[in-house]
Formats: structure tokens, C-alpha cells, sequence
């Protein structure tokens, strides 16, 4: 008794009218924007201009699709050049055939052409790019679920793939969905890269490395479990060996990597860099010659001491140490010149006419002190 199953669609063709709307090619389409859409916005806080990732996938896109399907009617040639085959159908991209080892090969290419035209490095820019591609992934391989292909072994499992179509040769039964493992692979291979990423500032395409490296992981045993046609080399099918070819590759370049060019770069794309300082520029005129910065200035400078007021200038009064100008601003010590230059006053009264003149000069000098007390009371 089926107790539960994966259903397949009917058809992976739904009709608008005349316009047939095929769900591989949905799967394919949603999986770019996803894709741009993430690494536009990586890119930007990586420190590039907005739109940068959108201009490179101009190049990108149409290499990379080329490049997929042309590993695809290489690798699977007996599709379309056997007996009875008919070789146009190799440009039919829409009933499906896509290899990502093509895609990502013949799209790197795309990418680097356009990043050379614009003045940026492409590890940096593949490093962005690597967790849209992975879940660019994820989402298209919903595309064969849609076309009923690239299913694994029977099994009775509750989530077991219910296979009714007999195209191709196709024998309809219960599989295993290969095609979901392979998705929630590469949801894992985002949240892994994205982490890594964040934890230790990867940079200089160790970004990219890692997500290589641990998406061949996953394909590996997933490729072990298909059992759709497929060349076979030493035993084992022929993306078996290509996924474990470049996983050493990609650890190789990883390692490498890390030990050249440590930490992550500074400057990804030279002209996002003039851009933001260029912005930083006018708040900082703005700021200068305002009353908040004059004040911060004042308060800054150290205070010089006060000599308009003519205390200290004598090596008699100051001592040579200031102490003068200190004495003359106390406010006791003026009301006790005030109170000596009164008593002078009223002595000079009592003295001999002969002692004038020298009264004169003591009340004369009193007074210049008094003057000097006020003048600090002031």
C-alpha cells in the first residue's frame, strides 16, 4: 500500500493562451534573478556600485548557458547524434539539459571578460557571487522535477519520487528524488559559505573556492544514486569523476590562497571607492567653520596666561614663578590696599610740610596699587 509519495506534475508545460510557459525553464529563469538580486547586493556592501552585478551578468548569463548546454550534448552526445536522433533537437534548451561544470566554466569566462571592462578583479566579484549561484541552483533543479528526469534508484520511502511518465524510456515507479537531495544540498552549501564568509573574512575567490568544493561533495553521492544513461569511466559515471576532479582543485586553490593573499580585500571596484569618499567630503566642509567646531578648536588649544594685566612684571613682585598674578586676582588682598592707601591718606596730614613729597609718593603708590587691585577685580 503507497502510504505517501513526491507526485509529478502532469505536464511541465503550461499554456497561456498560445505562449506555452515551461517549468524548467520558469525554474532557470527564477534562479537568475535570485541570484543577481543576492550578489548585487554583496557586491554593494562589499564596497562595489549598485548595478555593477547586473552590467557583468549582461556578459555572464549567455556564456553561462551556452556553456551548460554544450557540456551537456558532449557528455550525453548519443541524445542527439545517435541512430534515429535528430541533431536539432541539441538547441531545444527548454526540454531541458543543462550541465553546471559548463555553465560555471563557460560563464566565469563571460564574467571575467566583463569585470576586465570595467576595471575589477573577478575573485572578488566571484566571491559575492557564490551564495546567489548555489541557491540559483537549488531553485532550478526544480526544472527536472517538472520534466520527470534525473531521479535515482527505486525505493519505497515516504518521500519517494512517484515517476508516470514513459518518454524516453522511462520505466514509472517510485524513486528517489535526486533532484530534491541535490536542492536542499545547496541550501546547505549557501548557509555554510555565507557563515564561513562572516566568521573568518574569507576573500581573494576562497568564497567561491568553498562553495565549490563542498557542492562536489554533495554531488558526488547524489550522482552515485542516478540511474539515468550516463558514460562510465573506470565504474564510475563520468560527473563522478568531474566532481572529485575539481573538489581537489578547488580545496588546492583554497589552501593555496590562504597562505598568498591572507585576509579579504580592501577595494573591490576602484570607481565605488572614489564615489564614497567624494560623499564623505561636503559633511566635512559643512562641519568646519561652524560654531560647534570653533568651540571643540578653543577647547582643544591650551590656554595661554594673561599678560594685558601688568601683574608679574616685576622680578620683585612675581618671584620669577608667576605668583604675583595669582596674589593681585585675590579679592581679600585688594580691600587690604585700600584700607593702607586710606591710613597713608590721613597720616600725611600730621607730617611735617618737609615730609610732603615722600607722603605723596606713598600715597601715590598706594593708589597705583589700588588701580592694579580694581583693575583684577574687574
Amino acid at each position: 500500500m503507497e502510504l505517501a509519495y513526491i507526485p509529478s506534475p502532469s505536464s511541465g508545460v503550461l499554456y497561456l493562451g498560445p505562449v506555452p510557459l515551461r517549468g524548467y525553464a520558469f525554474s532557470i529563469l527564477a534562479g537568475l534573478f535570485v541570484a543577481l538580486w543576492i550578489v548585487d547586493r554583496r557586491w554593494v556592501a562589499r564596497g562595489g556600485q549598485k548595478g555593477t552585478a547586473w552590467d557583468i551578468a549582461f556578459w555572464a548569463v549567455p556564456f553561462g548557458l551556452v556553456g551548460g548546454r554544450l557540456y551537456h550534448v558532449i557528455t550525453d552526445y548519443q541524445l542527439y547524434f545517435g541512430e534515429g536522433r535528430n541533431p536539432v533537437d541539441a538547441f531545444k534548451i527548454w526540454e531541458g539539459g543543462l550541465g553546471i561544470w559548463g555553465a560555471v566554466a563557460l560563464g566565469a569566462v563571460g564574467a571575467w571578460i566583463a569585470c576586465r571592462r570595467r576595471g575589477i578583479a573577478l575573485p572578488p566579484y566571484a566571491d559575492a557571487l557564490a551564495p546567489g549561484l548555489v541557491l540559483a541552483q537549488a531553485i532550478g533543479r526544480w526544472g527536472n522535477w517538472f520534466n520527470q528526469e534525473l531521479y535515482g534508484r527505486e525505493t519505497d520511502l515516504p518521500w519517494a519520487l512517484h515517476i508516470t511518465s514513459t518518454d524516453g524510456g522511462r520505466v514509472p515507479g517510485h524513486y528517489h528524488p535526486t533532484f530534491l537531495y541535490e536542492s536542499l544540498w545547496c541550501v546547505g552549501v549557501a548557509l555554510l559559505i555565507i557563515w564561513a564568509d562572516r566568521r573568518f573574512k574569507l576573500g581573494h575567490g576562497r568564497v567561491f573556492a568553498l562553495y565549490v568544493a563542498a557542492y562536489c561533495a554533495g554531488r558526488f553521492w547524489i550522482e552515485y544514486m542516478r540511474v539515468d544513461e550516463a558514460h562510465q569511466v573506470l565504474g564510475l559515471r563520468l560527473n563522478n569523476w568531474t566532481a572529485l576532479i575539481v573538489f581537489v582543485l578547488a580545496v588546492a586553490y583554497f589552501v593555496v590562497s590562504a597562505k598568498l593573499r591572507p585576509g579579504r580585500e580592501t577595494v573591490v571596484e576602484p570607481g565605488a571607492a572614489d564615489g564614497s569618499a567624494g560623499g564623505d567630503e561636503p559633511e566635512a566642509v559643512g562641519k568646519a567653520g561652524s560654531p560647534e567646531a570653533e568651540r571643540e578648536k578653543e577647547e582643544a588649544e591650551p590656554k595661554k596666561p594673561d599678560t594685558e594685566s601688568g601683574a608679574g612684571t616685576g622680578p620683585k613682585e612675581d618671584g620669577g614663578d608667576g605668583k604675583a598674578a595669582k596674589d593681585a586676582t585675590e579679592p581679600g588682598d585688594a580691600k587690604d590696599e585700600d584700607a593702607e592707601a586710606e591710613t597713608a591718606q590721613a597720616d600725611s596730614g600730621d607730617r611735617d610740610p618737609a615730609d610732603t613729597g615722600s607722603g605723596s609718593a606713598e600715597s601715590g603708590d598706594a593708589r597705583s596699587k589700588d588701580g592694579a587691585g580694581s583693575a583684577k577685580k574687574s
